[in-house]
């Protein structure tokens, strides 16, 4: 019968259902795939490429220095041998440039004497080692025993890895490979000296290779780090560990050991081969400075681009292979050419001429004419016998194989998904001259034997999503809860701990309402609306089949508490995880943003986190052990902060806790913030946001760090906001004027402000997408941006203010970020009296009036909105400026055309206006071009810049007349959450019980009202909408508490009364008291506190408008005075010709600021460029290792679910709780 019921009230001949779109999202695998080969492609074909330059051009200066080649003649040798010398230091160099500016701006910590004695040591050896090498051994050699004989620096490392071995202690298989490594070297040795002394048995030859095979020894202690700490020596493993905590310090050492040995051999080695250096200095060979230069240039691209291939997860096919295959191809370079017969040169004639005359072919014919010289000088091709030749190709052979083996070990590396520097290789330079050598070398040795740690799996990342709600609409929270249900489904709750676990939490404000005179309170009409949000997505997530002949289980028993603070409700999403609602009574507890912040921070580190060691502490566990516990799970425990309308992909998510897991000092990521919405307002804004990611978010997360972090989409470290100083500063009252604008008008920024000054970074994450409703009306963007711009100011000047403090705690802040913050700000400040400016040359190339007469014009209007500002209501401020931003519109319009028909009529575009105007297009362009997902933003560029003028001066103005308003401005309305006819129908019936008619209701429901209550979620039906469902059987009245009227209204979803833990109870009241007691009304304090706001007004209005006076008084004293300080600027023609009498005028200090403003935009256009590079880096590496983990997961899921039946704990059997709701009910209970 039951059944029967059921299959009537599902209604089969209506199945078809009206679901919001949940836009799952969906990998586009085969672009993903495509995208990472194209780009491993080109990485290792730039790999290849520079490295055949690198090593070339370093093996042609070796042949310059020999005694048998043409294209220097001997007098200019040491000319090669000094290019020789400058490819030997110019990493030094790099090293020692890079290593003080972060011994200046950054960490400077100080070795111990015992450190720095034993990095002298190493140093000296391996420079020695390096120069004897290559300035007094190579030149002897032919150009196929260069190229192999660098590969035998491989054998110290070939060594270790044999001690390291036989150290473990589970002996590997692998060790037979450094063993073969160590045998070839050594047997090429041996055949390199046979070979050799077989033609020539002369002293100098013994000598030249007795000095290559210690050279090559000396130089392979370079890489001793990398196996320190796996030798049971203290000794290696403090200095190791000293090294790497004053890496910079160290650096700067050994670049200058380096650089002064390297000196020494070259300076002293000249004379005593019997050569002159003052024939050098008066003549230096242009071929040779080519060379050093391509040498050193190549070489530190190559040296970066192989740490792009292994970011991008591409080891073997980008960095392992091309760098094995380069040294093929330069041997082939040279080798070829033996097949064809060159002509020969003349020596007299060659050495006697100037490098300048000779062209670029003769050049090409005689450096590949010396480098096969060197062959045919000892006559391998036409004489040498087949013993001799057997080991001369085995020697080579033999040192390549060895170099091979001694670096296996990389093709079995795991990387992480995204992985720094310093942890893929050891020294934080390359080497020069053994480029491909000390990259494979360089790369860290791990071995599993050193993993001491007795925990068996990962430590697990503990995410909580806490969203502020207050007055958000139905669709702006079905948003955020799809985007919860979606991270559930991505990584659902199992008994095996994951890498990342989640949990939601939603603060709502303000959501209890006055009902029945004010003698009780009821859950208002938003926080109703979110309970059938959570329904019908609930509904949704868990209806995957939505077959018709498919029977709908009811959904499962959720819970309702009540709290002190007003109530809960705890979810049960269908993947496992748990989600809370906290539904805040602004009578009981502090509403506002901030304080919701303060409530689950307290919440979460205090009560969740904190509390439970202290338990632990009390019940006897060891003091030392729960310090370091708990300080791992501070450092693992993430808060993602979020709005009330936010939309996001789980791999938004997953990319900011990359960030803050590779790198323990950064406090604090955020990801692009994407506006949505339509309208002339949105789209403005859309364009403000990817401008404002695209340069500015971009350039600070290079130079220094992110200033603001915002509240909508930002991941935060729990050991970040715990530390001194933050969390517990955040909970300050606003006590004076300032803080009301610092702190509760801004407080996003005024927490990332106190992380950045406690030293934390905050970091920039453009792969990271994340969307939000924005102002779609010009009222509430003007209140949005009224808030945002009066404390962005009073941040940005706290944080500069500080900023000595500041740079001293903060690595990521140095003098010059501060620097560069100043200028910003400075720039920022003076926006409306540039904005002036540029109306005053509107005028000017519109209406051809003087320059003085168009300034005087364009100050005028907004003067007259300055003083109505103070005059004027918020509402008539909005309309003025309204109204005038459409006539700036169109003077912006007729400015643009003039321009261009300027440069028409000058005939060039190389005037200061046009070049500013196409420079700003190019720039724009080109950067829109590099995020192409973004591209079509540029159209709303345009509308953009016709609303410069209500952007940056109109709304200027607005913000800081009234930033002694205090009210949010957003949200501040009483209309409803989702109004709809039924609704109106169903308050009507509601209202009026006593006159229901009984003909109204259906025989359907006349049976359903004679249901018990525990029976009605037997006959849920998701897909008729819930106004229709039993609106007179469950009549809601005020008598009722606001516990019954959510569980009649979620009658189909039941919620289960049940009661909060005494201790928590306990906790929620104790912080109640301390931070979160709602403020009483003082009308004498309010009065004080407007009183205050309106000085602070005055006195910032005062000295914003005087800064923005002086300057436009400034500008037009400058033009009255006219010709006599006006800087000339020649006319140009495009074809690059000179008016001999026509010039452009400008003022010093509009040159000054045009070069200002150009000169930032350039440096942000850098910071981008580098930060698009990164975000491509980690985007595909996410890519790669994100589809092999969700494999991976899935097969694990699997297996354990076809092993264990029993495994899917939060889906009880959904027929016998069909027939016997209790069942159900006892099973959520029991999870």
């Amino acid at each position: 019968m039951e059944k029967q019921q059921n299959h009537e009230f599902r209604r089969p001949w209506d199945s078809c259902r009206e679901v919001p779109i949940i836009q799952d999202e969906q990998i586009p695998k085969k672009r993903v795939r495509c995208l990472k080969w194209f780009s491993c492609a080109i990485v290792g074909i730039l790999v290849f490429a520079l490295a055949l330059l690198s090593k070339t051009s370093f093996l042609l200066l070796i042949t310059f220095g020999n005694n048998n080649t043409e294209i220097i003649c001997s007098e200019k040798k040491p000319a090669a041998l000094l290019g020789i010398g400058f490819v030997l230091v110019g990493p030094s160099v790099l090293l020692l440039i890079k290593s003080t500016w972060k011994f200046i701006f950054k960490s400077a910590a100080m070795p111990s004497k015992k450190t720095v004695f034993w990095v002298l040591c190493v140093e000296f050896l391996v420079a020695l080692g390096a120069a004897i090498l290559t300035i007094v051994a190579m030149p002897h050699f032919d150009i196929v025993t260069n190229v192999m004989i660098l590969n035998s620096v491989s054998i110290l490392s070939a060594v270790f890895q044999v001690v390291a071995e036989c150290l473990a202690k589970e002996r590997k298989r692998i060790i037979m490979l450094p063993v073969c490594s160590i045998f070839l070297i050594v047997l090429g040795y041996v055949l390199f000296a046979v070979s050799y002394l077989a033609i020539e048995r002369s002293p100098q030859m013994s000598i030249s290779i007795g000095l290559a095979i210690v050279g090559t020894i000396c130089v392979s202690v370079n890489w001793w780090e990398n196996y320190s700490t796996l030798f049971s020596i203290s000794f290696l493993e403090d200095i190791s560990k000293d090294i790497a905590q004053s890496r910079n310090v160290v650096c700067i050492i050994s670049s200058l050991m380096r650089i002064l040995i390297t000196s020494a051999v070259v300076g002293a080695y000249v004379p005593l081969s019997g050569q002159n250096w003052k024939l050098v200095t008066s003549v230096f060979e242009t071929v040779v400075i080519s060379m050093v230069a391509l040498q050193i240039v190549s070489s530190a691209l190559c040296s970066w681009f192989v740490v792009v291939a292994c970011k991008m997860h591409s080891l073997h096919c980008s960095f392992a292979l091309p760098i094995y295959m380069a040294q093929v191809a330069v041997l082939a370079v040279f080798l070829i050419p033996l097949a064809f017969k060159l002509p020969e040169s003349n020596q007299t004639s060659t050495c006697n001429e100037n490098d300048q005359s000779k062209s670029s072919g003769a050049l090409l014919r005689l450096m590949l004419t010396d480098a096969t010289k060197t062959l045919r000088a000892r006559d391998i091709v036409e004489t040498m016998s087949t013993g001799g030749l057997a080991c001369f190709i085995g020697s080579a052979l033999s040192w390549w194989l060895g170099l091979m083996l001694s670096t296996f070990y990389i093709w079995f590396l795991k990387i992480h998904r995204i992985v720094r520097t310093q942890d893929l290789f050891v020294r934080r330079m390359y080497e020069g001259v053994f480029l491909e050598q000390s990259m494979l070398l360089n790369t860290r040795f791990e071995i599993r034997k050193r993993i001491k740690e007795k925990r068996c799996a990962k430590e697990t990342i503990r995410v909580f999503l806490c969203a502020t709600m207050w007055h958000e609409t139905y669709d702006e929270m079905m948003k955020i809860i799809i985007s919860m249900f979606r991270l559930d489904k991505y990584r659902p709750k199992t008994d095996n701990p994951s890498d990342v676990e989640f949990e939601f939490h939603i603060y709502f404000d303000d959501a209890f309402m006055d009902v029945d005179n004010g003698r009780q309170r009821h859950a208002n009409e938003y926080a109703e609306t979110l309970v059938d949000v959570i329904k019908e997505v609930y509904t949704i997530f868990s209806e995957e089949d939505p077959c018709i002949f498919k029977q709908t289980p009811p959904l499962p028993w959720q819970k309702i508490i009540n709290t002190p603070y007003g109530g809960r409700l705890e979810y049960t999403l269908p993947q496992g995880n748990v989600m809370m609602v906290h539904i805040k009574d602004k009578q009981l507890i502090r509403h506002k943003k901030r304080w919701s912040q303060i409530m689950y921070l307290y919440y979460i580190f205090g009560w969740r986190l904190n509390r439970q060691y202290f338990k632990k502490f009390e019940a006897g566990e060891g003091l030392d052990d729960l310090k370091e516990r708990l300080k791992r799970e501070k450092e693992n425990t993430y808060i993602l902060a979020l709005d009330g309308d936010t939309d996001f992909q789980p791999s938004a998510v997953m990319l900011l806790i990359d960030r803050l897991k590779l790198y323990p000092e950064v406090g604090a990521a955020c990801g692009r913030i994407h506006p949505t919405g339509t309208g002339p307002m949105v789209w403005y804004q859309k364009f403000e946001y990817a401008v404002g990611h695209w340069l500015q978010k971009t350039a600070e997360h290079v130079f220094g760090c992110v200033l603001c972090s915002p509240g909508c989409f930002s991941l935060f470290r729990g050991a970040a906001l715990m530390d001194d100083n933050i969390m517990k500063r955040y909970t300050t009252k606003a006590s004076e004027a300032s803080h009301c604008v610092q702190y509760d008008q801004g407080e996003d920024r005024w927490l990332c402000t106190l992380l950045l000054q406690q030293g934390w970074r905050v970091e920039y994450n453009a792969a990271s997408d994340a969307y939000t409703n924005a102002p779609q009306d010009f009222k509430e963007f003007y209140n949005q941006r009224r808030r945002w711009g009066p404390s962005t100011m009073a941040n940005t000047i706290d944080l500069l203010g500080s900023g000595g403090l500041t740079s001293q705690r903060n690595s990521s802040i140095s003098k010059l970020y501060i620097l560069y913050q100043i200028i910003s700000m400075a720039a920022s400040i003076l926006g409306p009296a540039t904005i002036c400016l540029m109306i005053s040359g509107s005028f000017v190339f519109i209406l051809e009036m003087p320059e003085n007469i168009a300034l005087a014009l364009a100050i005028v209007p907004p003067t007259v909105y300055l003083i109505l500002c103070f005059k004027l209501t918020s509402d008539m401020q909005i309309k003025i400026a309204a109204i005038m931003s459409v006539f700036y519109a169109f003077l912006m319009a007729g400015t643009v055309l003039c321009i261009i028909g300027d440069l028409v009529r000058q005939k060039t575009f190389l005037t200061p206006s046009g070049l500013f105007l196409i420079g700003m297009v190019v720039l724009y362009i080109i950067t829109a071009a590099l995020h192409p997902q973004e591209f079509s933003l540029v159209i709303y560029g345009l509308l953009y810049f016709l609303c410069i003028p209500s952007g940056y001066l109109l709304l200027a103005i607005y913000s800081i007349v009234n930033m002694n308003n205090v009210t949010w401005g957003t949200r501040e309305t009483g209309g409803q959450a989702k109004t709809t006819a039924v609704d109106t129908i169903k308050k009507k019936v509601m209202n009026a019980t006593c006159c229901k008619c009984p003909c109204l209701e259906s025989e359907e429901d006349s049976s359903k009202e004679t249901l018990p209550a525990e029976t009605i979620t037997e006959t849920e039906e998701p897909q008729i909408p819930l106004e229709t469902q039993g609106a007179e059987e469950f009549p809601l009245n005020a008598h009722q508490t606001w516990i019954e009227r959510l569980q009649m209204k979620s009658y189909d979803f039941p919620l289960h009364e049940s009661a909060l833990p005494m201790d928590e109870n306990e906790f929620w009241r104790e912080l109640q008291k301390k931070y979160l007691e709602p403020l009483k009304e003082n009308k004498e304090q309010q009065e004080k506190m407007a009183n205050e706001l309106r000085e602070l007004r005055n006195k910032v209005a005062f000295a914003f408008f005087f800064c923005n006076a002086l300057w436009l008084v400034t500008t037009f004293f400058l033009e009255t005075i006219g010709d006599s300080v006006s800087i000339k600027i020649p006319k140009i023609f495009p074809n690059g010709t000179r008016s001999k009498t026509e010039v452009f005028s400008i003022d010093p200090i509009g040159l000054m600021f045009l070069l200002s403003f150009a000169l930032l935009l350039i440096v942000q256009f850098i910071a981008m460029l580098y930060h698009r590079i990164y975000t491509l880096i980690h985007f595909v590496a996410y890519a790669d290792t994100e589809m092999k983990a969700c494999r991976k997961q899935s097969h694990q899921v699997a297996q354990l679910q076809d092993s264990n039946p029993q495994y899917k704990m939060y889906e009880p059997d959904t027929a016998l709780c069909f027939h016997n709701p209790s069942v159900l009910r006892r099973a959520v209970t029991s999870v």
